[in-house]
Order: C-alpha cells, then sequence, then structure tokens
C-alpha cells in the first residue's frame, strides 16, 4: 500500500475500543455469571481469537450489528472441555491471560497460534503458574507455545516478577481465583492495571496497593455491563501525526487514560510537544478523555524506567516522534520490545534508516538523533500492525511515496485505521 506526504491533518477521530479491556470483558464474562454486554467492543483480529477460543468451551457469545457483545457467562467452573486445540492467533494476550484461567479448570486443554506466538516467551507465566501447583508444559520444550495444560489443585504464591508485565500479572491473578489461599504478585514497576479494575467490578476479591496485586478464591463471579474506552495505544498515532505533520490539529474522542497506560502523554509534554486533554470522566473504574494536539516544534529526551510500562506498546510511534525533535531522544529499558509481534527495535531501526534517520538500536532500546527529515521508503513491518501504523502516519511529512508491505496487517488491532486516516487529510 502507497503513502505521500499530506498538506496537514484536521479533525476528528474516534478510534477503536481498547484490546486490552476488549480481551478481559469477554474472558472474565465468559466466567461469570449471567449475561455481560460490552459495548464498543474492539472487533480486531487479536480479540475476535478470544471470542472464539471461549465459544469452543462451551460460552455463548454473540456478536451484534451495532458492535456490541453479548456473553452469556458460564459461571467460575462451567467451561467445558473444547473439542480441539484452542487457537490464539496472533494474540499473546489470548495466549498469556487464558492459561491462567486453564490452569484452574478439569479438563485438558491444548492451546497454540501463529508462527509469532510460537516464538514468544511462554516461560515467564510457565514458571509461577508452575509454582501454584498448576500442570503445564510446553509440548516442543522450547518455552513457547504450543503449551499443554491438564488439571491441577492449585495454591496461592507470592511472585516477585522479574518483569512489569500485565499478561504475567494477569495470568497468575485469574490462577489465582481457582487457588487455594492467597495469591499475590509484586512487579518491579507498575504494569497496565485493567484485571484488577475488572475483576473487582465482576466482585473479586483484588487489590492492588503500589506495586503489588493480591487476589483470593472466588465462589463465582457477576456479569457486569462494559462501555470499552478508546484505545490509547491506537490514539498514539493520530498524536504523533498531528505533532509531527506541518497544518495539523486533531482531536482523538473517549480515549482511555488509565494512569498505568498514560505514558505518551508525560513524554510528548517533556518534549514540548501541544496535547490537551479536555472532557474527563470516568466508566467502569476506567478514566477516559478526548486528546487535541497541534503542529508542534519538539525537543529531544530520555524515555526510561517506570514510565516504561506504561508506553509499552508506543514506543514504535515515539521513536519516529523523535525523528521530529531537536537533539538525541534515548529510549532505554525497554528490552521487551525484543519480544512482541517483532523484535520492534530491529524493525524499527531498520525502517527509520530506511527513510533517511539517524537511529541506532542497543540492548534495550534506541538511539534516534534528531532532526532528520524523512523520505519515502519501502516498508517490511514483518506483519507487525503496530509497526505498519507508525510508518503509515510517516509518510504524513516525508517526501516522496512510502510503500507498506502486508500493510493489512493492522487488522490485529485496528481494522479501519487507514480510512479513520485518510478522513483526517486536508
Amino acid at each position: 500500500m502507497d503513502f505521500n506526504r499530506v498538506n496537514g491533518l484536521r479533525g476528528e477521530v474516534e478510534v477503536p475500543g481498547d484490546k486490552s479491556i476488549s480481551h478481559r470483558s469477554v474472558m472474565f464474562g465468559s466466567i461469570a455469571k449471567g449475561i455481560t454486554e460490552i459495548d464498543n467492543f474492539l472487533m480486531g483480529a487479536d480479540c475476535l481469537s478470544t471470542i472464539a477460543c471461549f465459544r469452543k468451551m462451551g460460552v455463548d457469545i454473540d456478536i451484534k450489528d451495532n458492535g456490541s457483545v453479548i456473553v452469556k457467562g458460564n459461571g467460575l467452573h462451567g467451561l467445558k472441555e473444547p473439542g480441539g486445540m484452542l487457537d490464539t492467533g496472533n494474540s499473546g494476550t489470548t495466549t498469556r491471560l487464558i492459561s491462567g484461567i486453564l490452569a484452574g479448570q478439569s479438563f485438558t486443554t491444548t492451546l497454540n497460534g501463529d508462527e509469532s506466538i510460537q516464538k514468544r516467551p511462554m516461560k515467564r507465566i510457565i514458571t509461577p503458574l508452575s509454582m501454584m501447583n498448576a500442570n503445564i508444559t510446553s509440548i516442543k520444550g522450547n518455552d513457547c507455545a504450543p503449551l499443554k495444560i491438564e488439571p491441577a489443585k492449585l495454591k496461592g504464591i507470592s511472585y516477585n516478577s522479574p518483569v512489569a508485565s500485565a499478561q504475567v500479572k494477569s495470568a497468575i491473578l485469574l490462577a489465582g481465583l481457582y487457588a487455594e489461599g492467597e495469591t499475590k504478585v509484586i512487579e518491579p514497576e507498575l504494569s497496565r492495571n485493567h484485571t484488577e479494575l475488572m475483576l473487582k467490578g465482576f466482585g473479586a476479591n483484588v487489590s492492588s496497593v503500589d506495586k503489588t496485586a493480591t487476589i483470593y478464591p472466588a465462589s463465582e463471579l457477576n456479569s457486569q455491563h462494559i462501555t470499552v474506552p478508546g484505545d490509547i495505544s491506537s490514539a498514539v498515532y493520530f498524536v504523533v501525526a498531528g505533532l509531527i505533520t506541518p497544518n495539523s490539529e486533531i482531536t482523538i474522542k473517549n480515549v482511555g487514560l488509565n494512569p498505568t497506560r498514560d505514558g505518551i502523554i508525560e513524554v510528548v509534554k517533556n518534549m514540548g510537544g501541544s496535547i490537551e486533554i479536555s472532557n474527563e470522566h470516568s466508566t467502569g473504574g476506567e478514566k477516559v478523555g478526548d486528546i487535541t494536539v497541534k503542529t508542534s516544534n519538539l525537543k529531544g529526551t530520555t524515555i526510561g524506567g517506570s514510565v516504561i510500562p506504561r508506553l509499552i506498546d508506543e514506543l514504535p510511534t515515539m521513536a519516529l516522534l523523535a525523528c521530529y525533535a531537536d537533539g538525541d531522544t534515548n529510549i532505554k529499558d525497554a528490552a521487551e520490545l525484543k519480544v512482541k509481534e517483532s523484535d520492534r527495535i530491529s524493525v524499527m531501526v531498520e525502517n527509520l534508516s530506511k527513510m533517511g534517520a539517524n537511529v541506532e538500536g542497543t540492548e534495550d532500546g534506541m538511539i534516534i538523533h534528531g532532526p532528520c527529515p524523512l523520505k519515502g521508503a519501502t516498508i517490511d513491518p514483518k506483519k507487525d500492525h503496530r509497526i505498519a501504523m507508525t510508518f503509515a502516519i510517516a509518510s504524513a511529512n516525508a517526501s516522496g511515496t512510502t510503500t507498506i508491505i502486508d500493510a493489512d496487517c493492522v487488522n490485529i488491532s485496528y481494522p479501519t485505521f487507514y480510512e479513520d486516516y485518510k478522513k483526517l487529510m486536508v
């Protein structure tokens, strides 16, 4: 797909529902009793993989024409043994979180995903779940999917997680619903807390203090009505596009502003970007608001430490932003980027370099020497949806034509991205 420089980006856009919250709403609704109704559900491939997995375990899930999803929950112990392997597609969230739920079931399950999932590290959940007495094995013995999970009597643990990962934390907490005694997860930095907030809404005995989350076994969860806020990880493309493209002003409506996810706002302000939040309100314990950005003169910064878990998925787009800042930007403490849908450090360095950026990869991030005006190039995002969207907006202020290979990989998280982007073009 080809993209060219634009004369400006102006208008309002509403991004799809938050991917993390959409996944969790179906999972928790499936193991709750009663009917959970989910509005603004993200109809991306990853979240549809979650629906497919729970349907295969006997849960009645109905997708309405208006985009809402109705989950008729089976209760905490009501899932049924699937007729075959559970296919998690490209979704790390599905694979890791569902493992925590499956660890407490009375039947055996195997789960597997696509080529990317089969390379992503699963030892980070296998280790703590095994400490809880879960019977979970990597079938190929390489600590990756496919995984086999057999029935076991779970016990609560206190786990010091070596990584700040909401997926690891959530897998343990979900297993804790089925475990005997208290289950506790202590993180090096606080990761996104959607699991804790939503489980509390479903009636679980879960609490969070500083970097520690604690849960107790549940006898039952109760259904909810959930309105999914817009995904800040999808909003970031328009935030950055508006900041780097001349003659631009964009408002992104109804974006989730959870404090464990709002790192981009902090970084943009540190770089001197014009970014304003308005219409703040709350839904289901999640903070929501509108984000307005304008073309800005930016300066380099250091992005590292405790802010990294709050913008890990947005870092590729932050690297693009740094190309238009005066001075160096150092992205560090982000080795986690290597084990996403692609090695996002090497893929970003390779493709930004093709466009003329002065960028170097490091062990745990990258250094961008700005400003470096970009020129069109042929971009291979390695089928990584976030890389593809980043380079689509990179074209807005680049000379020449930018061609993106396998551009339809954006369907993983934002199926209407290209349409929404084109609507903003002046």
